[in-house]
């Protein structure tokens, strides 16, 4: 009955229609919310809510086996039913005000309590039905197709950075007379302006640099005239059907403003290169672009990311240009797109590679940015009030804004224990039983049901240590910036630097240092009190359960630690992993097939069986052709090593056709990012112990291919 019913309402995601869909996962969700609030207030005994938690348990188990959405979200409302049961009990029963110290506790507790729950229900709708956009086909005709203005927007970044992204976007498959690119420099260097005339490309510079990226955007408007505005940061280097694959929608659809695609990071970031186990897991990102962005679309939502996006002009002229008013420019100009009707869209696949943040101190100072300025949105022009969107989009923009709170709830979590175990406060008045009753069943659910949902896209238990590293950061810029939201300016993240050596970063994980010296006399405290102070039962089980609290606790803070734990980074050009095959052609016109090992700007390694060691360094030419993406790559390069089969490459980039071919070989492959998501599953157990993994000194890693450097130059 349930099947027939579930064919009847749209079945498989190909049969169903995008209403018929939103209103099913609209009915299950608030279905279940009040499933939640109609049962969670029965009044049992402890030993006969046991009875639910191992049933809710195993019911879990039995419906977890089966594959499908709507599985998936029945999933999701047993989970909202064993928390809101959860938060109920915690309200009308273990709540107690007996002194000023318990009152702050017990009330701070529970408030962030309360705050991940709403975002437990906000992250499970926004994820719940990820779109799964396909590309659409452009006109048959190229003369139908529309002008493309590419913006590449730089302020201090090096040259050579930029270079390569305005070669890409030189060689995007497009009509060469419907693509205009520039280079937006609010540097006003000469460099750049030589690049730009010996490249073809346009420079455009202004006088004043107000309003950071988002007036240097808008300057470009009034000159340019495309029909379509592409971005790409400095250091995104698109492939070239980037167009091919995003114009097709907004040609189809003249009511939408905005295509977004992932941001796709070929270089480590520092939780990456800094942890034993960073490169066993999906990069921190992947879950926003891959699981979160799909999600949006669903509810068309999507947000702009600043780069890798087509947008139409006409929606910008309709706003008045990029958003000014908060230094996150990106999403606040989609919402002000969305207030007026336009629909926004998301292509869950990487069409250009970018770097990420190298060290710890710019990744936090890049998301104290993002946090000032989804918090300056909400304060500012708050997505859940004026007109213009529907309840879902609301909700979308609430769970985005809402993450960035999560500093002082996150602080909260992880000190709580310390109430009992220094000042013998019982924060949450209840037996140790009651507590597993209703505490375990809660978190269990709400882990498993998040990693069935997140899968390869984000492992358990590596958000608390992606938040913990920036919680104590985030504090005073989230009441700072709450109480003046005016305050803050631009910055732009520094990328593409070198390490000569490895050090130690004091100056980003302090705060986290103190933290575990405070947690670790905690833990300390505990196991003492178990040992020689109580020994009544009830108290014992206290103390037990709280230094097992705590001793979490400290597990994900000397993980966040750890991460600043910096690596040397000697490579100046990141090599990615993949294999190609080419023809290495020697200079008394010999040619043998091989294939590579890894790429970059800098050179290559190549597999080769030869019948003999060779002298080097010697000259050779690699040549690659892929016909679907029309590159045909020729490049002069020079044999620095060889071990056994292998061989190591540098180019010869003496021209600057040479060294568009070798970007247009590293980039401009339609595959070139396809398996940026080749990994496992998550399982919570195993994701345990890379967490614990984590506090070792990193080896040399296993690389994924075609996602991370690998040896070389």
């Amino acid at each position: 009955m349930l099947r027939e019913w579930w064919l009847k309402w749209g079945g498989d995601a190909s049969m169903a229609t995008p209403r018929r869909m939103k209103w099913l996962v609209c009915f299950l969700l608030v279905g279940g919310a009040f499933l939640c609030l109609s049962v969670g207030d029965i009044t049992l005994a402890p030993s006969q809510q046991a009875y639910i938690s191992i049933g809710t348990i195993s019911l879990f188990f039995f419906l977890n086996r089966r594959k499908g959405r709507h599985v998936t979200c029945i999933l999701m409302m047993l989970s909202l039913f064993v928390s809101f049961r959860y938060l109920i009990w915690r309200l009308g029963s273990t709540v107690q005000f007996t002194g000023l110290l318990q009152i702050i506790m017990s009330v701070s507790l529970l408030l962030a309590e309360g705050y991940a729950l709403s975002t437990l229900c906000l992250s499970y709708f926004q994820m719940s039905w990820p779109l799964g956009r396909k590309p659409h086909n452009l006109p048959d005709n190229p003369d139908d197709w529309p002008v493309v203005d590419v913006y590449v927007p730089s302020y201090n970044e090096d040259l050579e950075l930029v270079r390569s992204t305005v070669l890409g976007a030189l060689d995007l498959h497009w009509p060469a007379d419907k693509l205009n690119v520039y280079i937006l420099d609010d540097g006003r260097r000469k460099s750049f302006y030589d690049f730009a005339k010996e490249s073809g490309a346009g420079y455009i510079i202004r006088s004043e640099n107000n309003h950071a990226k988002a007036g240097n955007l808008n300057h470009a408007m009034k000159i340019t005239r495309g029909e379509f505005v592409v971005i790409f940061d400095c250091d995104h280097v698109p492939t070239r059907s980037f167009l091919l694959k995003t114009i097709g929608w907004m040609v189809a659809d003249p009511k939408l403003a905005l295509l977004q695609t992932p941001h796709h990071f070929y270089s480590p970031d520092p939780f990456q290169r800094n942890l034993a186990a960073g490169y066993d897991v999906p990069p921190e990102g992947n879950m926003f672009y891959g699981l979160v962005q799909d999600g949006n679309d669903f509810w068309d939502a999507t947000f702009f990311c600043g780069s890798c996006a087509a947008i139409r002009r006409s929606a910008l002229l309709s706003v008045g240009g990029f958003a000014t008013e908060t230094v996150t420019e990106d999403a606040h100009t989609a919402l002000k797109m969305q207030r007026k009707g336009w629909g926004t869209a998301y292509l869950r696949q990487p069409l250009a590679g970018g770097l990420a943040t190298e060290r710890l101190i710019l990744h936090i100072g890049q998301r104290v940015r993002w946090a000032r300025g989804m918090l300056q949105i909400m304060r500012l022009d708050n997505p859940m009030l004026g007109g213009g969107l529907r309840w879902e989009q609301r909700l979308c923009y609430l769970s985005a804004m809402s993450h960035f709170l999560f500093a002082i709830p996150r602080v909260i979590f992880l000190v709580s224990p310390l109430g009992f175990l220094f000042f013998g406060q019982n924060i949450i008045a209840a037996s140790p039983f009651a507590i597993m009753v209703y505490a375990l069943p809660h978190i269990f659910h709400s882990i498993m049901t998040l990693s069935r949902i997140e899968g390869r896209w984000r492992y358990s238990f590596w958000s608390e240590i992606y938040e913990t590293s920036l919680a104590l950061f985030l504090i005073r810029i989230t009441i700072v910036t709450l109480l003046q939201p005016h305050k803050g300016k631009f910055n732009v993240t520094d990328k593409g630097g070198l390490l000569a050596r490895g050090y130690f970063d004091f100056s980003a994980v302090y705060p986290n240092v103190i933290m575990a010296l405070v947690l670790f006399a905690g833990m300390v405290r505990g196991i003492l009190g178990m040992i020689f102070q109580y020994h009544q039962k009830l108290a014992f089980q206290s103390f037990v359960l709280n230094t097992l609290w705590i001793t979490i606790s400290l597990i994900v803070v000397l993980a966040s630690i750890a991460v600043g734990r910096e690596t040397r980074q000697i490579r100046h050009k990141p090599r990615v992993r993949v294999k190609l095959p080419v023809e290495v052609c020697f200079a008394d016109g010999a040619s043998y097939h091989a294939h590579t090992t890894d790429i970059s700007l800098g050179g290559a390694g190549v597999t080769l069986n030869l019948p003999m060691q060779l002298e080097t360094p010697m000259d050779i030419v690699l040549q690659y052709s892929k016909p679907d993406d029309g590159i045909r790559v020729a490049v002069p390069a020079t044999i620095l090593g060889q071990r056994g089969s292998w061989l190591h490459l540098q180019w010869k980039n003496e021209t600057l056709e040479q060294e568009r071919q070798i970007v247009s070989f590293v980039f401009g492959r339609s595959d070139a990012w396809h398996n940026w998501a080749d990994f496992k599953d998550d399982r919570p157990l195993n994701s345990i112990y890379q967490v614990i993994k984590s506090h070792r000194r990193p080896s040399v890693p296993a690389l994924p291919v075609g996602s991370q450097p690998g040896a070389g130059i």
